[in-house]
Formats: C-alpha cells, sequence, structure tokens
C-alpha cells in the first residue's frame, strides 16, 4: 500500500511542480503551512479589488493604483487594522494572499440594508445587518509578483518582502497554539517531526498539508495514511484512528527502508 502511495505521489509531481517553477513541492507546503490563517496588522489602507492587487518584489506597491482603486471600489481596511490569510495560491512567478476572504468577504454588501414591510402590531423596517463588527475590515487579495521563477523561498523571505504593508510582527495563530502543549509535543513539532498520539491539526503544525492521503480497512477499523515526502528520497507515513496518529513510519521510496 505505501509503495502504491509513493508511485502515486511521483506521479503526481509534473502537475504540483509547475513549468518554470524552481520552487520544490516541500518549499511549497512550508510556504502554505507557514503562511496560512497568519494575522498581520496593515500598515497602510488597503483597497478592495476584485483583482488582486499588486505588489512588485522589487519595488513595491504602486500606489497610485491603489488609491484609484480605492476611490472606485472603497477601503478592505485602514492603517492599523487587523487582517488574516485566508488563503494561499504559489503560482510559477508569483504567491497571491487572500485577506479576510477576499473582496467578497469581511463585512457583507447587505449589512446596512432593512427589510420593509412588516406586519402589525410592528410595521417597523426590519435590518438585515450581520454579526460583524461595525470597524471590522473587509476583504481583498494582494499579488506579490516577482516576474520570475520562484525559487529557494522561506516564510521569513515573504514577511519581510510585504512589510510595507503588513506587519507579521505578531504572535501567529500556530505560535499561540503550539505555547500551550505539552513541552514534548513542543519539541516534536519544532523539529518537525510527527509523533503517536499527535491529532491532525498537530500533525500539520509539525509537516504541513500532507501530498497524499490514502484510506483502508483494517480488521473492521478505518484507517487513513497521510504520505509526505518527494522521490528520490525519504517519506513520511502517518497513520491516523480517527483524529489520533496511532503509527508513524519513515522509508526510503523503492528502498523498503525503514528510518528509526
Amino acid at each position: 500500500m505505501r509503495c502504491a502511495a509513493a508511485l502515486a505521489i511521483v506521479s503526481l509531481l509534473p502537475g504540483l511542480c509547475l513549468a518554470g517553477n524552481k520552487l520544490t513541492l516541500q518549499e511549497k507546503i512550508e510556504l502554505t503551512r507557514g503562511l496560512m490563517a497568519e494575522y498581520a496588522k496593515a500598515t497602510v489602507a488597503l483597497p478592495r479589488s476584485r483583482e488582486a492587487l499588486s505588489f512588485d518584489a522589487a519595488t513595491g506597491a504602486d500606489h497610485s493604483q491603489w488609491d484609484r482603486i480605492g476611490r472606485e471600489n472603497g477601503a478592505a481596511t485602514r492603517k492599523g487594522q487587523t487582517v488574516q490569510i485566508t488563503k494561499v495560491s504559489i503560482d510559477a512567478d508569483r504567491i497571491v494572499l487572500q485577506l479576510n476572504g477576499g473582496y467578497n468577504g469581511g463585512r457583507k454588501w447587505y449589512r446596512d440594508m432593512t427589510i420593509s414591510g412588516g406586519t402589525a402590531p410592528d410595521p417597523t423596517p426590519t435590518p438585515i445587518g450581520d454579526d460583524v463588527p461595525d470597524d471590522a475590515p473587509y476583504g481583498t487579495t494582494v499579488a506579490l509578483l516577482f516576474h520570475k521563477p520562484l525559487e529557494s523561498l522561506k516564510t521569513a523571505d515573504v514577511k519581510k518582502l510585504l512589510a510595507p504593508i503588513l506587519d507579521f510582527d505578531l504572535h501567529s495563530v500556530t505560535e499561540i497554539y503550539a505555547e500551550n502543549l505539552p513541552p514534548a509535543m513542543q519539541a516534536a513539532i519544532n523539529a518537525k517531526k510527527a509523533t503517536v498520539g499527535m491529532n491532525r491539526e498537530q500533525v500539520i503544525l509539525a509537516l504541513g498539508q500532507p501530498a497524499h492521503k490514502e484510506r483502508s480497512v483494517k480488521d473492521g477499523v478505518e484507517l487513513e495514511d497521510w504520505v509526505y515526502g518527494e522521490a528520490p528520497g525519504k517519506f513520511t507515513f502517518v497513520t491516523f484512528k480517527g483524529d489520533k496518529a496511532i503509527a508513524v513510519k519513515e522509508e526510503y521510496a523503492g528502498l523498503g527502508t525503514q528510518v528509526n
């Protein structure tokens, strides 16, 4: 089963590694894991935009263009407001970050509308509203443009490049969560190792999203294998029963050698 899973990953690699993109699959996983759900403080006003706002890795934002978009669509967030990355897309020459759900996220367009035609004894129009605070930011999207194939890029590099518009100098969601785990669990996550007893969220903190998942039934028990790795090289197999990891094995693809 594991050999078949390894072969499946190999067959998927051409589709995962886009033409001209020099980032490895593991680097893409690490970038996505490091950016997804992170909070940042806007250091400038960000306009709402259906199309991703262009932010050049070398020259920064075209603020005259951003101002024009802001006059047309309004502001997504004011300077100093906190936003959250809700989607990460990695293309051949750019990283696209959706903030607060993108153009259709954040506060809703109908929040200030009312329903007329109330019935007696209270014919007063009823406001629709929503549960989002009045000062909550809207959503938007930012595209970090490199104009060349991405190569050897880390999460810290991306955050540094975006510093003129987004300040990530906050405790991340993952840091806050990890700080409340037992010391042994924290050590495993910091060492990027999955261990028996971890739940799915903790395995993702340690290893990121798996490249492949495979379900099976053994003795009437449903199991799920998460597979990490890239051929040629080491593969990590994490087997879940329910939400708990019950086995973690590391092997080299095609060699059948288990790593202790």
